[in-house]
């Protein structure tokens, strides 16, 4: 009856209630909503061994990392401190600009167009600005939608547990009614927010 989200969290609860020295990730963050990003990001933080973490998730991994290695062109490059450190000193503005293989040189020769493609650079930016604008609203509004499902399936659950609701068979259809919203749900925000981060 759980959804991949659910799926998810319960996997990094068992994971992080092990008695292990060292956890690997690998984009954790996928499918989390907020506050379950926040919890993870907490139990890692206590965690008492060391943490590899495979994610482009900045603000997930700012605060969390004391090393960030880069690798690419055959080699692996450690770089001491945190993430935005890491991206100061590569002179980036974000992850996905390695894999686009935009370096600081070719960032300062595209920002010098003529007049004519000055105007068209311009339309183009605040295209892109627009649409990253219309996928930040729908990673919102769908978390949004989890928080208040995810609030009225813990109500339905309490009704439940008392003898007047164990015996109520419609609160067990709008249980599973909820459920499937829910999971419905996730789906969405996960697919906004892969959306999201694939622009970057």
């Amino acid at each position: 009856m759980l959804s991949g989200g659910e799926r998810t969290r319960l996997a990094m609860i068992k994971l992080l209630l092990q008695p292990v020295n060292l956890l690997i990730l690998d984009e954790p963050t996928n499918h989390l909503d907020m506050r379950s990003k926040d919890v993870l990001k907490e139990a890692i933080r206590r965690f008492d061994g060391t943490a590899i973490i495979v994610s482009h998730d900045r603000e997930f991994l700012d605060g969390l990392v004391t090393k960030v290695y880069e690798f690419g062109g055959g080699k692996v490059r450690e770089h001491l401190g945190g993430i935005y450190d890491y991206l100061r000193t590569r002179g980036i503005a974000n992850l996905q600009e390695l894999e686009r293989g935009t370096s600081p040189s070719a960032t300062k020769e595209a920002s010098k167009p003529t007049i004519t493609g000055g105007k068209e650079a311009y339309k183009q930016q605040k295209e892109v600005a627009r649409h990253r604008r219309a996928l930040e609203k729908a990673v919102e509004e769908t978390e949004q939608a989890v928080m208040e499902l995810e609030s009225a399936v813990s109500i339905v659950e309490t009704q439940m547990a008392t003898p007047e609701g164990a015996s109520d068979t419609t609160l067990f259809e709008r249980y599973s009614n909820l459920k499937r919203q829910l999971a419905k749900a996730e789906t969405e925000w996960a697919e906004a927010v892969e959306r999201l981060e694939a622009e970057g």
